[in-house]
């Protein structure tokens, strides 16, 4: 009983954690299609940002859901993992871990601890100077300013560069954390092969494209 309890939990805790990556990819398709109307059209990306920046339904539900969400896949990462690597046998130090494994697989821990870091800088570039400019300051409505504040953002060839390297680690750990999120909730059927692509395009479409806007504005500002 007690060895079916903890299956049950653990399998519990792996479907939220899969669950809540794949409520963040939605999220961060979202924030793709609106940073990659910068490179098109600046006015585009003003009157988006503009929306988004001031709508109640954005601001005070589904960002407060998508911070819970941020914070609970990563707490729920480091809990697996700290378990998975616990429940590991001695040997299996000894074991060569990337003749059945890739090197996505067995370092989810580690991609994610970085694109958990780019969050925070994330953060700390964007939301932070959002949350003075308007709750702080207290400054009157601007929609014209956002796309000069994210160009401006990636002139440091640094910061253009700690972006670009987190996205690749982004994509990693995408590779194999779409596919895995479905076979954690139990999706096997006639569809899952082309899940199974449609994760792959994701995983390099999405975060290449996030690499090519910061590129862009690095040498075009």
């Amino acid at each position: 009983m007690a060895k079916s309890a903890l299956l049950k939990s653990s399998i519990a805790k792996k479907v939220a954690m899969a669950l809540s990556g794949l409520f963040l990819m939605l999220f961060l398709a979202q924030h793709f299609f609106i940073n990659m109307t910068s490179v098109f059209s600046a006015d585009t990306f003003n009157s988006i940002s503009h929306f988004m920046g001031n709508n109640p339904l954005v601001q005070y539900v589904i960002q407060p859901i998508l911070i819970v969400g941020v914070v609970f896949h990563f707490i729920m990462g480091f809990v697996l993992d700290f378990k998975n690597r616990k429940a590991r046998p001695i040997g299996y130090a000894k074991n060569n871990g990337a003749a059945n494994s890739s090197w996505a697989s067995r370092n989810m821990i580690v991609t994610g601890s970085v694109v958990l870091a780019f969050l925070a800088l994330h953060f700390y570039d964007f939301w932070v100077p959002e949350m003075v400019y308007k709750y702080v300051e207290s400054n009157p409505l601007n929609e014209t300013r956002y796309f000069h504040e994210l160009a401006e953002k990636f002139e440091s060839p640094v910061r253009t560069g700690l972006y670009s390297l987190s996205f690749l680690l982004l994509s990693l750990h995408l590779w194999h954390g779409f596919n895995s999120s479905f076979q954690s909730v139990g999706f096997n059927n006639k569809y899952s092969k082309s899940l199974h692509t449609l994760g792959y395009a994701f995983a390099i479409v999405v975060p290449f494209g996030f690499i090519f806007i910061a590129l862009f504005h690095h040498f075009n500002h």
